[in-house]
């Protein structure tokens, strides 16, 4: 009778381990696959107004240079309709010849129309100015098929900074609770920018304050209306928060000793609780000096305070991206290892909240 407690007590607890890891990581992109030198970097992550998943990333082609040194990136896809088990082949989205290079993919979804802007970030090596230019796709079909690129560079950037090194944040933006498009754009000269759409992406503008210091960031609105931007700086150890209270008229900046960051871009989205409530996920490499340690952050206050939640790969790892999935679950992709492989994990709710 004694071993058969023991034996009852060992599979509960081993049920209760169980529960306590996200599923085991599905390789998406694996750097090898790319070939010449080249690798699969960036990952962005979106739910469709359908609930499939989108993954994008760079595809990078004879080196894993960035856009800057590397002269043939193009953006790929993969979708989901079953939150994250089985994924399409591969699709090539943004292609251009080389010579000219698309990179650093970031999606929003405008709930309205139903539309996804997938971001990227272009330069045309041939004419040798290492111009920066911004620029979108969309699709109308939950991904299924996608529109030529529009050139936005006008409309975000001032002629001054023509020469500027700027580029779109990867990974995502958002839209508010009155309809705009909201999104991150740094320009290493002037600081982190955000930018935006009130007309469902026919027109964007270039909000004019500037946010010190800033790298690449999330943002996110809270449920009272604050916008909150946890952003990349390299060289702290540590994240650096932005937040405004009149949407971004004015905003206070502060560094987050909570948060130990390495110089990396990092995942950050709201969570809409049952009771009307919201927690904060954020994702990133938790080390102050490395690239390493990939862990799950959550926040029930805005912000002002975290917990960590979960390990999530303790190795080498880097960018990340995070989506809510339609059962209420989370979906995250990282890069895994030293930019070998861009993986997928789901994180269930009872996971993510202790249940």
């Amino acid at each position: 009778m004694r071993s058969v407690f023991a034996s009852l007590f060992l599979v509960l607890l081993l049920q209760q381990q169980l529960r306590a890891q996200p599923e085991n990581p599905v390789i998406l992109f694996r750097s090898e696959d790319a070939g010449n030198g080249g690798c699969y970097r960036i990952p962005a992550l979106i739910t469709a107004a359908d609930g499939s998943l989108i993954a994008a990333a760079d595809q990078r082609n004879g080196s894993c240079g960035d856009l800057r040194w590397n002269d043939d990136i193009n953006i790929v896809v993969r979708r989901s309709f079953d939150g994250g088990h089985n994924w399409s082949e591969m699709a090539t989205v943004v292609d251009y010849p080389a010579g000219r290079s698309a990179s650093d993919p970031s999606m929003i979804l405008d709930v309205t129309t139903e539309t996804i802007f997938l971001f990227f970030n272009f330069m045309d090596h041939d004419k040798g100015e290492k111009n920066y230019q911004l620029r979108y796709i969309c699709s109308h079909d939950h991904g299924s098929s996608w529109s030529e690129a529009v050139d936005i560079t006008d409309a975000l950037s001032p002629p001054e900074w023509q020469r500027h090194f700027m580029f779109i944040s990867s990974g995502h933006g958002i839209q508010t609770r009155d309809g705009m498009l909201l999104h991150t754009l740094v320009n290493l000269e002037k600081g982190l920018y955000l930018f935006g759409s009130k007309d469902h992406g026919k027109s964007w503008q270039l909000m004019t304050n500037a946010l010190l210091p800033g790298d690449e960031s999330k943002v996110v609105e809270l449920h009272n209306g604050n916008w909150l931007v946890n952003s990349r700086v390299n060289g702290t150890g540590k994240r650096h928060t932005h937040r405004t209270y009149n949407e971004g008229a004015d905003w206070i900046s502060q560094a987050d000793d909570a948060l130990p960051d390495p110089g990396c871009n990092a995942g950050l989205i709201v969570y809409p609780m049952e009771d009307g409530q919201e927690a904060l996920l954020f994702s990133n490499a938790a080390d102050s000096s490395e690239r390493q340690n990939l862990t799950l952050s959550i926040s029930f206050d805005g912000g002002q305070s975290w917990h960590t939640r979960q390990s999530i790969w303790q190795g080498a790892a880097a960018y990340s991206d995070i989506a809510i999935l339609p059962d209420g679950s989370l979906g995250l992709v990282f890069e895994k290892g030293d930019y070998r492989e861009i993986a997928y994990v789901k994180i269930r709710k009872e996971i993510l909240f202790g249940q």
